[in-house]
């Protein structure tokens, strides 16, 4: 059975092309415009979807952005608000409407995206580590409050991926994509279908014992803190 999508992006061309792609290959998707750090457009994202298709099962919060890097001393209060208030206050945002939704339904998954620098120091990028080791916290609290409730709710915590973002940093920085496939056991930079096939697998029923659970995308192993160990 195919899976109805929701589609929101602060940038309505690239959702468009998306919901097309989608309709394309057979499926049922919506794109819903909407700027993660306003709640009132995270909450028309529910709404809407809710309105849609009757319910919400799957929750995937993956907005988030970077800044110009700089030693913590030298970091502007412009760039650190913006961050902060992208990738985690974002992600709060939407998970409090999610949750909202899904524990009406007494059932949910929700999949955070997080980083690695969640879960490690990132010299020269401290609003971007703070940002994501607050997902993490994020995560763990949230899913402890609602596990009772038939809600799963992950991290996944990607480590150097060649998305849009990479690529355009190894352009100001022609050297950059050398340096970053040293530090990746692997030798090599992941690929964005690989974090998906990681998301889709904690949003399966394969997935259903695992909450709480850090999927680190770099080292390639599994964190189940319900079973063996915590992060911290």
């Amino acid at each position: 059975m195919g899976t109805n999508v929701v589609v929101s992006d602060i940038d309505e061309t690239a959702g468009n092309e998306t919901v097309e792609m989608l309709t394309k290959a057979g499926g049922d998707a919506l794109f819903v415009k909407a700027d993660v750090t306003h709640s009132q457009d995270v909450k028309k994202i529910v709404v809407e979807s809710v309105e849609k298709f009757g319910s919400l099962d799957f929750a995937v919060n993956n907005a988030g952005a970077l800044s110009a890097e700089a030693r913590t001393g030298d970091y502007s209060e412009e760039d650190w608000r913006r961050l902060i208030d992208i990738n985690l206050t974002g992600v709060f945002l939407c998970m409090k409407y999610e949750l909202q939704q899904m524990a009406k339904q007494n059932n949910g998954v929700i999949v955070n995206m997080a980083s690695i620098a969640g879960i490690t120091g990132f010299p020269r990028n401290s609003a971007y580590a703070a940002s994501k080791h607050g997902v993490v916290g994020l995560t763990k609290s949230a899913a402890i409050e609602y596990a009772r409730k038939g809600i799963r709710i992950n991290a996944v915590c990607p480590g150097y991926t060649l998305t849009p973002m990479a690529e355009t940093a190894m352009k100001l920085r022609g050297e950059l994509e050398g340096e970053l496939e040293k530090r990746v056991p692997l030798g090599r930079l992941g690929k964005p279908e690989e974090i998906a096939k990681a998301i889709i697998y904690l949003c399966s029923d394969s997935a259903a014992f695992i909450g709480r659970c850090l999927t680190d995308c770099t080292l390639n192993h599994f964190f189940f803190p319900n079973i063996s160990r915590t992060l911290e």
